[in-house]
């Protein structure tokens, strides 16, 4: 299987050589990042440590440069996708343990789970309101979705080609809650959903949300729900939960699925 990192990045030039350097050797083919209109020296950074750099020219939001990074990865002929966001607040170290699930057939997406215990959670610098709001939210969905996971809001996790071939990640949206919906779009054309442990890590130099674009993430996390739960019961189709054309290894959409 070819496995290829993609790394969504946005001004992290203080942590992107810590996490690149931390994949084990041997276990990645290739990583690819998609640098979204850094100010630093991010890209500079990228390209001297040989790494595929692909650069937008301006800002398109965090789920719109994931976009990018699955569009690309497909295109270069990923069986297996991982993401690892470059301000190392995940341990990339953890890279060929969070990829095994796929290969051994067990589970389409991989997730690497923070949530272990509050203790860790919080002495691993988790504000106590993203902690609180991570168990609700995260409770709600193993309600509606029928899973038992112990977190669906990490940024770290893998992919197989499949999952990415068939959900329709470019209708998404350009912010955060593209992480909860293509999880749901996961759930809603049956894919497995299994779960690593991986330590929590939040610092100075690492992404994080704000309050109030918590707050914001969460009510669309909600209302990416309620359209799952009307699109399921007939009430309304949502373009989301339909499956997308097929992307070939060689990057060409097989436009007689279409979306």
């Amino acid at each position: 299987m070819k496995i290829i990192v993609v790394m969504p990045a946005y001004n992290a030039e203080l942590t992107l050589e810590k996490t690149y350097r931390d994949i084990p050797e041997g276990v990645v083919d290739e990583v690819i990042l998609v640098d979204d209109a850094s100010c630093d020296q991010t890209v500079e950074i990228a390209r001297s440590l040989g790494i595929r750099t692909i650069v937008h020219p301006e800002n398109r939001g965090y789920g719109g440069n994931q976009k990018t990074c699955y569009q690309e990865a497909l295109k270069a002929g990923a069986d297996v996708v991982v993401m690892i966001h470059p301000d190392y607040q995940y341990d990339s170290t953890l890279t060929s343990k969070i990829i095994r699930p796929i290969i051994d057939g067990r589970a389409d997406v991989v997730l690497g789970s923070r949530i272990r215990t509050r203790q860790e959670c919080l002495e691993g610098g988790m504000p106590f309101y993203k902690y609180i709001s991570n168990r609700f939210l995260t409770l709600v969905e193993n309600i509606v979705l029928g899973q038992n996971l112990s977190e669906f809001h990490t940024g770290f996790r893998a992919f197989s080609r499949k999952v990415l071939e068939t959900v329709p990640f470019t209708l998404n949206s350009d912010d955060f809650v593209f992480d909860t919906e293509i999880l749901v779009e996961a759930v809603s054309f049956g894919f497995k959903i299994d779960e690593i442990s991986v330590p929590t890590r939040y610092f100075k130099e690492a992404s994080s949300v704000n309050f109030a674009n918590s707050l914001i993430y969460g009510l669309k996390t909600l209302w990416t729900l309620v359209k799952y739960l009307l699109h399921n019961l007939g009430i309304k189709q949502f373009p989301l939960f339909k499956e997308r054309g097929k992307i070939s290894h060689r990057g060409h959409r097989d436009h007689r699925e279409g979306f």
